[in-house]
């Protein structure tokens, strides 16, 4: 149950990416049909997009940032069993992360694939096109120049329409197969990565479940704690500088902050290390810690021009 909604997000994200390619085939994609930018305009429509969505795919996986800002415990004593289950640990995430990862780049690239037009695009010059009959007497310069002209049919001579047509189908004939290849040899390796981390996983399937669902269960409840926790702290120091909890209906009173207090939270905050342990999250954090909570109150209920200095 666990992996439903995974598997739904990793759906939903590879119909997004097909959708997203059919749109910018449609509307950005037109082969230049000239020799040497055939190869390169292809290819980066091909490469480029995979490779941003696999960037994107690594930053927005939140395990990527708790493996690369995660340190180890100094309250654990290192020893040979614990290096090796960190090991595979360490080798289960990172797999993990990366199959997430590869969901949209792989769907765009096997997407493209089956479609042809990048392919066809890339590689339409390099073709033996004598193997057609075309343009036997021309130079081989030539004959390049007029291979990457197929790509766009109103370029090409009518006396060639025909060899056009035939290099057009053995080129989307490759590239679909090549899509196709690519979806088999992802769904073999998936399945079997999935097959070689349960034979080598230091867990029984029972206990696996069990770690899955406490892990999640466990990331659900300190993200409330943590929401609750970070809310009442901030709350006690937006109370001691403005005198009064945001929300309270029993508000008698209200500090009035100085001009040099105002100052002192305002600007951008940085994350301040008071000592070994600890952290001053922003600047009122650091103006709470260190201020007396004193200054000018004025009692809700009285004239705005009676202010009371403690």
């Amino acid at each position: 149950k666990r992996d439903t909604p995974v598997i739904i997000a990793n759906a939903i994200i590879a119909i997004l990416t097909i959708g997203g390619q059919q749109l910018f085939s449609f509307f950005t994609f037109s082969c230049p049909c000239h020799v040497g930018q055939n190869l390169i305009y292809g290819l980066a429509f091909l490469g480029v997009p995979a490779l941003i969505l696999l960037i994107v795919g690594y930053a927005l996986n939140n395990q990527t940032w708790r493996l690369v800002m995660g340190k180890s415990s100094h309250f654990e004593r290192e020893t040979s069993s614990n290096w090796l289950l960190k090991c595979k640990l360490l080798c289960f995430v990172l797999c993990s992360i990366t199959g997430r990862a590869l969901v949209a780049p792989v769907t765009w690239l096997a997407v493209t694939l089956i479609n042809g037009s990048y392919y066809i695009c890339a590689v339409s010059e390099y073709i033996p096109v004598h193997y057609y009959g075309a343009a036997p007497n021309v130079t081989a310069a030539e004959r390049s120049r007029i291979l990457a002209t197929f790509p766009c049919g109103q370029l090409v001579p009518p006396e060639l329409s025909r060899a056009r047509d035939e290099v057009i189908l053995l080129l989307r004939y490759q590239s679909q197969v090549a899509g196709w290849l690519l979806i088999a040899v992802v769904v073999i390796t998936v399945f079997l990565s999935y097959c070689l981390a349960s034979c080598f996983s230091p867990l029984s399937f029972l206990h696996f479940r069990y770690w899955n669902s406490y892990v999640h269960n466990e990331q659900e409840l300190f993200d409330e704690a943590t929401e609750q926790h970070s809310r009442l702290y901030a709350m006690q120091n937006v109370r001691k500088f403005f005198g009064f909890v945001p929300g309270s209906e029993t508000v008698k009173e209200i500090r009035i902050p100085s001009l040099r207090e105002w100052q002192a939270i305002s600007g951008l905050a940085f994350l301040k290390r008071v000592d070994k342990e600890h952290y001053d999250y922003s600047l009122l954090h650091d103006w709470a810690l260190k201020e007396r909570a004193s200054g000018k109150y004025l009692r809700i209920d009285e004239d705005p021009g009676i202010i009371t200095q403690l």
